[in-house]
């Protein structure tokens, strides 16, 4: 990836006089001796390819010749001995390109020359917030240390630059995303083998797992979803503790990541190996909704515009069904979007100025049905690639067509 034409692009677009400050983040204590996983910034990582913590990238654009510059870790015997290995001065330059690569410890002192010698009238922060009640992220906390100190400097927000940039993917970043589709339809084969009836939910999520971790995923791209029966009907249903009974769908909202990137896949298979015909009726109103959203999409559409064909698709089922009478009817049984951006994060970054797709976009494409009143709940969710024509569906390869389901599950059972 070239980290160093993301980052001239962010020049590009900071204004004069300006210095941007982004934090990798520190690990986040839970208890006692005990820290959670750590996850760098998602912005860090993009514009540098580093993704360990207590690292600085600094860009200076107060200065004649803007320059980026790194602070990291240097390294400590004992800390290696425990901890492992950090990022060397030598790596740290390879990965990111950047030439001039500083400890950490003089971060504190260096930020504080530039910003009393040079002409500095704004700071650059990634000040995102997903929700008011949130915790403010490490970025956000620092952004108001420094408004604090330096009360004469304009805090700015980096988020919406880096969005941008980010709803659209280059070819190593759609790479990753391939890898990471190839890995989620090997983990999903492997459920289907091991399907039955009294299985449960979270030997389905089991099954998924252990196949994209040997096979070199990091892991998830989110908290596996398996839900069976009614549980199917709960969109973002993680318990995964019941049990998958005879006649049941099972529902599997899941994906692996692959060197940093998501994929974002979700399939509903019978627990016995075969739909119902009500299943089925539901199933294939489903997957004519997400047919339709792939033959749609293409540069110039919003995803609002491609939910409105969505809906359409589906209402149209639902009054055949009987289950409602008019298409205004259909958020009774359907209630959440067709799409979102897919990348870094599975639910990736946007901005409104650029909510019109464009080439490189990588999108999903999710119809689902949930009709409590039959326990049935049924979600199809592929992830498309927008191309300079149309789109690319990046998981085609991953059955979805109910005969080739039912068929593949009876194979393995002989």
């Amino acid at each position: 990836m070239d980290f160093k034409a993301r980052r001239e692009e962010v020049f590009n677009k900071m204004e004069d006089n300006s210095v941007l400050i982004l934090f990798s983040g520190i690990e986040s204590h839970v208890s006692a001796d005990e820290y959670a996983p750590f996850e760098a910034n998602r912005n860090f990582f993009y514009l540098t390819g580093l993704r360990r913590d207590n690292m600085v990238l600094v860009m200076d654009k107060a200065v004649a010749e803007p320059k980026a510059f790194l602070y990291i870790e240097e390294a400590d015997e004992t800390v290696v001995r425990w901890t492992g290995k950090k990022v060397s001065v030598e790596e740290a330059k390879e990965v990111t390109g950047i030439d001039d690569v500083r400890f950490i410890d003089s971060f504190q002192a260096e930020i504080s020359r530039i910003m009393t010698r040079e002409d500095v009238k704004n700071l650059y922060f990634d000040c995102y917030r997903e929700q008011f009640s949130d915790l403010p992220d490490y970025n956000v906390v620092k952004a108001k240390e420094f408004a604090d100190k330096y009360l004469g400097v304009t805090v700015k927000n980096l988020h919406p630059i880096i969005a941008e940039m980010r709803m659209q993917k280059d070819g190593d970043e759609i790479a990753r995303i391939r890898e990471a589709v190839r890995v989620t339809d090997e983990g999903l084969k492997r459920v289907l083998k091991k399907l039955e009836p009294e299985k449960k939910e979270y030997q389905a999520q089991a099954d998924f797992e252990y196949t994209i971790k040997y096979l070199g995923a990091e892991g998830p791209s989110f908290a596996t979803i398996a839900g069976s029966g009614m549980n199917g009907t709960m969109l973002h249903y993680e318990t995964n503790q019941e049990t998958c009974k005879d006649g049941d769908l099972l529902l599997l909202d899941l994906g692996a990541k692959w060197q940093g990137y998501c994929s974002d896949i979700t399939r509903t298979y019978p627990v016995n190996g075969t739909y119902t015909d009500r299943q089925k009726q539901v199933y294939n109103i489903v997957l004519k909704a997400n047919r339709a959203v792939a033959k749609a999409a293409k540069p110039g559409m919003t995803l609002g515009e491609l939910n409105e064909i969505c809906k359409k698709v589906l209402a149209e089922g639902c009054i055949e069904l009987g289950l409602i009478k008019e298409e205004k009817e259909i958020g009774k049984y359907y209630m959440h979007g067709v799409s979102h951006h897919l990348g870094i994060d599975v639910h990736d970054v946007t901005v409104a100025s650029n909510s019109k797709l464009r080439p490189g976009a990588v999108i999903t494409d999710e119809p689902g049905l949930y009709i409590d009143e039959w326990e049935i709940g049924i979600r199809i969710e592929d992830d498309l690639l927008i191309t300079e024509e149309g789109c690319e569906v990046l998981s085609e390869a991953i059955m979805r067509d109910p005969n080739e389901i039912e068929n593949f599950m009876a194979e393995c059972r002989k």
